[in-house]
């Protein structure tokens, strides 16, 4: 038992010696290591966070983890189309009312025109339960003046900052809204702007205008129907059983997701692992060309020496194996080096990172002027994955060459 472990400790020993032979070339190659790892890790890290900032973005511009509409209102989203009122519907409101759902709003969501004293601009013109959007839309957390609505039968409007712009008006004016009836008629009523918000979109603050729900019901004389109800499960990337849920309670209706609601986020949720992990193949290609020029050099300053450790009774298989155990040593100190480094920089940035000097550029996209990179534990392991097994399967080839050495070729002349 004992004889069968000596080979290896002694191996490893003269392994670990030989890493430091020439310590220049090690540092080097372990710097380059570290520095790969740190790279794989940061880049994925902004990487993720620019999607989950846009994810996050679309889901709080009120499209919710889950929407429910009525058959064609997609298509011709107008008061025409409207759900009938949740009374009508027990089964979904025992859904809402479950722990599957984190937060729920009904909306009437119409298109409309709004006029000022110098212009018109055309908007969306959304009735909101004000309690019920907290938590679950970004409206109530984004006013930065005036104040928020009191009640579904508020009678003031909410605009954003650039539409208030737009328009040349400000706070507590008076601007009149018209928008169209189930009859088709215009309906037409001034109103005060009580309050105005600003996002991260300029898009969001020229599009929307919110009222109370029951403000907008006596403008278009609509009843207790609605347009669209929103729903925020507990997580968006699991919502299969929501999901599924929510189209058995609401069986008559129209149920997308906001993968659905945003196909172009889902596209790039789709894209982004697939640039992940080219990332990092691309990383560790421009490492393993360092990797296999270290040992190879390595092999061939001790062409000589292994020679006579072969001539004095060592397996091939041994010096194959001192080879690898020179790598995986190599491999693993510069993977923790990477890993420390990667945590030392990305921990100080929780706030995030001022990016507004190229905010108006990212803002089509949906992000804010401050990033916020987003580590997963799943892109940490799969980098230290790659790099290790990898870096493995290149240093194959340096130590099966040392390994394949005649001993008296390699004592008498250096290895071509």
């Amino acid at each position: 038992m004992h004889a069968s472990r000596t080979p290896w400790l002694m191996i490893s020993r003269i392994a670990w010696r030989n890493l430091w032979r020439n310590r220049r070339r090690s540092i080097i190659m372990l710097s380059a290591i570290s520095l790969g790892i740190w790279g794989m890790i940061w880049m994925t890290a902004l990487m993720r966070g620019m999607v989950d900032q846009m994810i996050d973005s679309s889901i709080e511009t009120l499209s919710g983890h889950i929407q429910i509409h009525a058959p064609g209102y997609m298509d011709d989203p107008s008061i025409e189309y409207l759900l009938p009122p949740l009374s009508k519907s027990p089964a979904l409101q025992k859904l809402l009312a479950s722990d599957e759902v984190v937060a729920w709003s009904e909306r009437i969501r119409v298109p409309a025109v709004i006029r000022s004293e110098r212009d018109v601009y055309a908007v969306t013109l959304v009735g909101i339960d004000p309690a019920r959007e907290r938590g679950l839309s970004f409206i109530a957390e984004s006013i930065t003046q005036g104040s928020y609505l009191s009640s579904v039968n508020d009678n003031r409007l909410l605009l954003g900052k650039k539409l208030v712009e737009r328009l040349e008006t400000h706070l507590n004016r008076r601007v009149v809204l018209m928008s169209q009836d189930p009859d088709n008629n215009i309906a037409e009523r001034g109103f005060r702007i009580g309050g105005i918000f600003e996002t991260s979109l300029q898009a969001t603050e020229t599009t929307y205008v919110f009222a109370g729900i029951e403000t907008v019901r006596k403008l278009l004389k609509s009843g207790p129907g609605v347009s669209e109800i929103s729903l925020l499960g507990q997580d968006y990337r699991n919502l299969d059983s929501l999901l599924e849920k929510t189209r058995s309670a609401a069986s008559n209706a129209d149920v997308q997701t906001w993968l659905q609601l945003d196909p172009y986020l889902g596209s790039l949720l789709s894209v982004m692992d697939g640039f992940v992990l080219i990332w990092f193949i691309v990383i560790f290609l421009a490492l393993s060309f360092g990797l296999v020029n270290t040992l190879m050099m390595a092999v061939f300053e001790r062409t000589r020496e292994i020679g006579l450790i072969q001539a004095l009774g060592m397996k091939p298989s041994y010096i194959l194996l001192m080879i690898l155990i020179e790598s995986i040593a190599m491999l693993l100190i510069g993977l923790l080096a990477g890993n420390v480094l990667s945590w030392l920089t990305i921990l100080p940035l929780k706030d995030g990172i001022d990016v507004s000097a190229v905010a108006s550029g990212l803002e089509w996209a949906g992000m804010s002027s401050t990033l916020l990179p987003a580590v997963k534990v799943y892109d940490v392991v799969l980098a230290n994955a790659v790099v290790l097994v990898l870096g493995l399967l290149a240093s194959l080839f340096p130590a099966w060459r040392a390994s394949r050495k005649v001993p008296i070729e390699a004592i008498t002349r250096v290895w071509q």
